[in-house]
């Protein structure tokens, strides 16, 4: 099994974080990982993306050509990667800021209002955690239980308040993943 993911969105959104903690939860269930991220020079706003890669075999290069899923959060990144996905890939897109149709028919279209759902949990910031759950529970590619252990061990003592949130929004994803 080889999962290539590209995760994009715009910078402040939390991407590479989400693939941060992604490859931490393959590398807790004995996976190889690569990592590779990629932003712009702005601190929010501009275009941010990762391209992760998770295997049960070793992993020969962390450059992803034809990703097998887009995790979307916004158009910034959808924009410059739809193009991108393999053949009849899966997209999860945040339907909350990406209103434009999808040019490409031969995709699984998985349209969630990640950013509404996690304002409803009570934080906009946890859409990229949301993301993850939603990732998880529709591919089965990393379990739900190492997500959410992987994102506690990178919330650092400032931020430890976030950690049940965010738990929150990685099983409200994988309940809806899993539908």
């Amino acid at each position: 099994m080889e999962n290539n993911v590209i995760i994009c969105g715009s910078g402040g959104q939390g991407v590479l974080l989400a693939g941060t903690v992604l490859c931490k939860a393959g590398l807790l269930e004995n996976k190889y990982v690569t990592w590779l991220p990629s932003y712009g020079a702005e601190k929010r706003g501009g275009l941010s993306y990762c391209a992760v890669v998770i295997s049960d075999a070793p992993i020969a290069s962390p450059v992803i050509g034809r990703p097998e899923v887009i995790i979307a959060l916004d158009n910034i990144g959808f924009d410059n990667y739809e193009n991108s996905l393999a053949d009849k890939g899966l997209i999860i897109l945040n339907s909350s800021l990406i209103k434009r149709e999808v040019k490409r028919k031969d995709a699984e279209l998985y349209q969630v209002p990640i950013t509404d759902l996690a304002r409803e949990l009570g934080n906009a910031r946890i859409t990229n955690m949301l993301a993850l759950g939603v990732y998880a529970g529709k591919t089965k590619v990393v379990k739900i239980a190492s997500i959410i252990e992987a994102m506690e061990s990178y919330a650092s003592e400032k931020y430890k308040e976030l950690v049940a949130i965010n738990k929150k929004a990685i099983e409200k994803g994988y309940e809806i993943g899993k539908k």
